[in-house]
């Protein structure tokens, strides 16, 4: 199993803190938010490497903060130079697909997550429903809702509507960007945006996937933060110190 690591945004919501560092480098608790996910990625007995996704503005800060790390890690240029000609999240995981020609079974995550669930009960899912899986959380309002990917479950998990920042929610359970998926689901991504798929959102992906396959949400109570602002950034920092 592989873990792809998407970090090629250029988060321009958090000027000017994110105009010379990227978002998943900055510091929550005394280390980058991305050193809190890899190493919850290592956690996981058959992750083999972490691919970290990211763009020509800031591919020389990562190779820099790469050095002396623990992991094995490898970092991919998207060749992307601004906000205005960026790949997006999905472009970016079939480039990484294709660029390393994985093959593997991966885990897939924003690279601005920031959370304190553990990944093993997502392989443990995976490997008990032969399906991708997806960590859900409730953000229980649903004004607040109306900003994510929702989702409902059924009673087994398995995902029954999806809807990427829906104007009217019918659930206040939202996609966490952190997902698993097995080889063959993640095989589709390449149909997908061959048929128009949009690139921009991982979200996309899945709201056309659990169409076509079965797909499971797993539910956290446990803390998440979608780094998208000031505002959220402030409160990770105060949550995590």
């Amino acid at each position: 199993m592989k873990a792809i690591l998407l970090c090629a945004g250029y988060a321009t919501r958090l000027y000017p803190l994110t105009e010379k560092t990227p978002k998943p480098l900055l510091p929550v608790g005394g280390k980058p938010i991305l050193e809190h996910i890899l190493e919850k990625v290592f956690k996981i007995p058959g992750v083999t490497e972490a691919v970290i996704v990211t763009n020509s503005k800031f591919f020389p800060h990562f190779q820099e903060w790469k050095k002396g790390k623990p992991w094995r890690l490898t970092i991919l240029n998207d060749g992307t130079h601004s906000n205005e000609d960026r790949k997006g999240a999905l472009g970016d995981l079939q480039f990484a697909l294709d660029s390393l020609k994985i093959a593997d079974d991966c885990l897939v995550i924003a690279g601005d997550n920031l959370f304190s669930f553990s990944l093993q009960s997502m392989v443990d899912c995976s490997k008990q429903k032969r399906a991708a899986v997806v960590t859900l959380y409730d953000v229980q309002e649903l004004e607040l809702a109306k900003l994510y990917g929702i989702v409902k479950i059924d009673t087994s998990g398995k995902i029954i509507d999806f809807h990427e920042k829906p104007e009217h929610p019918t659930s206040t359970l939202s996609s966490t960007g952190v997902y698993l998926y097995p080889h063959a689901s993640l095989a589709k991504l390449k149909t997908f945006l061959a048929e128009g798929g949009k690139h921009d959102k991982s979200g996309d992906f899945l709201e056309w996937l659990y169409t076509r396959e079965p797909v499971y949400g797993l539910v956290t109570t446990e803390r998440w933060y979608d780094i998208g602002s000031l505002e959220q950034l402030e409160e990770a920092r105060r949550a995590f110190p």
